[in-house]
């Protein structure tokens, strides 16, 4: 089998397995965005179903609000932060005037990732992995990078591969259409037939450097048919979730980024056939009367682990 696009040697491939290896299954289904300015949404996300929040400190915070907004996720992360799900606080960009402080807050707060703005190019992801270095960052916390100019789209997969050189920090991508649709002109019509072509480069991309993918929000969050239907494509191009705008959103995400029981029987028996020591050697086994190959026990391994984050977070073990 040929090695992934722009891995150039054995040992390259090796440190990408690596820096893969740090990346464990995330359950992202529902990744719902919370202004950091409106105290009252912050403390709403401790009773939200949603897999992951993002506090933003971006777009929904007016110039003159930021500094109020970071002082509001200081208090939050430090009296009651998140539990049982992914916690991300969505900074400036990198070129503002704001960004410093930002990050001076993210470090203070220790989520469990940074959401940078409108990244273009590998630089920006080792400009922030060098930032992280050089601070008392924890070591968990991860990069995660918004694809939502015309450069980031054409420079995925380089940004993408930039996880090998950022110490394998960058964890995921978040697709942002509203911004990509102004840069490019494409009208906003449903289907999203005319920006397919950039969510799928955008995936794979992420799929060839063993990062996850959410997909765009959906503007729609009272005509909730079409934003079901926007749900099932992104499901059926690979995303792994959506990121949402309204807690009403949730639902729609779980039930479609999810796993059906059919499909959590069959990865049980995946997993439980390469289980028999007689098959330890082989790379391909009978199941069946279906031929098997060991990259569907990943495949299992990794929705049972999805599955087993579920089992815990309604038991109130999370």
């Amino acid at each position: 089998m040929s090695p992934c696009v722009g891995v150039q040697s054995l040992a390259e491939l090796m440190a990408m397995k690596a820096i893969n290896s740090h990346h464990p299954a995330r359950l992202r289904r529902s990744v719902l965005s919370v202004p950091a300015i409106n105290v009252r949404a912050l403390e709403k996300t401790h009773g939200l179903a949603c897999d992951a929040v993002i506090f933003d400190l971006e777009d929904s915070v007016a110039p003159e609000k930021k500094a109020e907004a970071r002082d509001n996720l200081r208090r939050f992360f430090a009296k009651m932060p998140l539990q049982g799900r992914e916690a991300i606080i969505r900074v400036n960009g990198l070129e503002t005037e704001f960004f410093a402080d930002d990050m001076a807050a993210v470090i203070a707060c220790r989520p469990d990732a940074v959401l940078l703005p409108k990244v273009d190019a590998p630089d920006d992801i080792q400009h922030v992995a060098d930032l992280l270095a050089e601070s008392d960052a924890t070591e968990s916390l991860r990069i995660w990078a918004m694809i939502e100019t015309p450069r980031g789209v054409l420079n995925a997969a380089a940004i993408a591969g930039s996880g090998r050189t950022a110490g394998g920090l960058l964890d995921c991508f978040v697709v942002g259409l509203n911004d990509l649709r102004k840069e490019t002109g494409v009208a906003p019509e449903p289907g999203r037939t005319y920006v397919v072509p950039f969510l799928m480069q955008v995936i794979l991309a992420a799929r060839a450097y063993g990062l996850d993918a959410i997909d765009s929000v959906s503007n729609e969050f009272k005509a909730l048919d079409a934003y079901e239907a926007e749900c099932a494509q992104g499901h059926a191009m690979g995303f792994d979730g959506k990121m949402l705008i309204h807690p009403a959103q949730i639902d729609g995400a779980n039930r479609h980024f999810g796993f059906s029981a059919e499909a959590l029987a069959e990865a049980k028996a995946i997993v439980s056939a390469f289980a028999d020591p007689a098959v330890a050697s082989l790379n391909v086994i009978n199941l069946d009367g279906r031929m098997v190959e060991r990259l569907h026990l990943e495949q299992a391994e990794r929705l049972l682990a999805k599955a087993q984050v579920i089992e815990e977070r309604e038991r109130g073990i999370s």
